[in-house]
């Protein structure tokens, strides 16, 4: 279908910017990820700093009441592995805890090309069981655990759902994958078609995976393409979230393919009319949507455990 109305309006603005190898590094961090939203009020946000791989690693938590044990969403956000940080997702986050009734801890993992992977998804991992060791230290339900992320966080998240199952736990009760990245950046449908003037493109995939990915070897490893893992097996429920205009759009329904082709429970859902970041963005109401949508599905998914 043609883009809608509203999102139309935002690209057209968009695509006046620069390209990202336009742009140092430096500069592109001060502009957030995803627009300024109205801050939503919440029962409590708190900052703290937890043990990572290489020191400590900052979370901001988010209770939307004070009656719990609540169930926990350990949350990794976008911006390629590259740019992204806690105040960028913070109105995305406040919405989700209300919305889906449960904690959301937001992971400041680290990013490239500082520090490359597999610093991002140890640094996801390490977070994941800390929050089931110490949940019931901040109001939550250690046996109520999910993991989510959108684009880079999205591939955090499916990647350490992987970990997980291989590495020893934590039981983890699904995995919310919003427009994930799940493999380098091949020539397929959505990247040629997509790969161009829908805010995403294939040059941007590419310059982000030029900083995230040392070892040309790694853009193979299932750590970071995680379409190419050899077994999807026994992972947890999956919410997959596409979007039409999407250079990404092909790599995650393949995704979706594959882990329902391995018996793992999907439940898929594909935004037309739109782009690669829509969700939660300020101005598009099909933004808000998919959030309340997600919300609806971690909340089910808790309810049901």
């Amino acid at each position: 279908m043609p883009l809608d109305p509203e999102t139309a309006i935002l690209l057209a603005e968009f695509n006046k910017q620069p390209g990202l190898r336009d742009v140092p590094l430096e500069v592109l961090r001060s502009i957030a990820v995803v627009p300024a939203a109205p801050v939503v009020a919440i029962h409590d946000v708190s900052d703290r700093t937890i043990p990572g791989p290489a020191g400590a690693l900052p979370v901001r938590i988010y209770t939307p009441r004070a009656a719990g044990p609540l169930p926990v969403l350990v949350f990794f956000h976008g911006g390629g592995f590259v740019l992204g940080s806690l105040d960028d997702y913070d109105a995305i986050c406040r919405t989700l805890a209300l919305e889906a009734d449960c904690i959301i801890v937001s992971v400041d993992y680290r990013l490239a090309p500082e520090h490359r992977f597999p610093a991002a998804p140890d640094d996801c991992l390490a977070a994941t069981r800390w929050v089931a060791a110490h949940a019931e230290s901040f109001g939550g339900d250690s046996g109520r655990i999910a993991v989510g992320g959108d684009s880079a966080g999205g591939n955090l998240a499916a990647v350490t759902a992987l970990r997980i199952r291989d590495e020893g736990g934590p039981h983890l009760l699904g995995q919310m994958l919003i427009y994930p990245i799940t493999d380098r950046v091949e020539p397929n449908r959505s990247m040629i078609e997509n790969g161009e003037g829908y805010w995403l493109t294939r040059d941007g995939m590419e310059w982000f995976i030029e900083h995230y990915i040392a070892d040309e070897r790694d853009l193979t490893h299932p750590h970071f393409a995680i379409l190419r893992a050899d077994n999807l097996t026994r992972l947890p429920p999956a919410y997959v979230l596409t979007v039409e205009y999407d250079p990404l759009l092909d790599e995650g329904e393949a995704f979706a393919d594959r882990l329902t082709a391995a018996g793992v429970p999907v439940e898929r859902i594909r935004y037309d009319g739109t782009i690669h970041g829509f969700f939660g963005m300020p101005g598009l109401d099909k933004g808000a949507v998919a959030v309340a949508n997600a919300a609806s599905w971690l909340r089910a998914l808790f309810q049901g455990s």
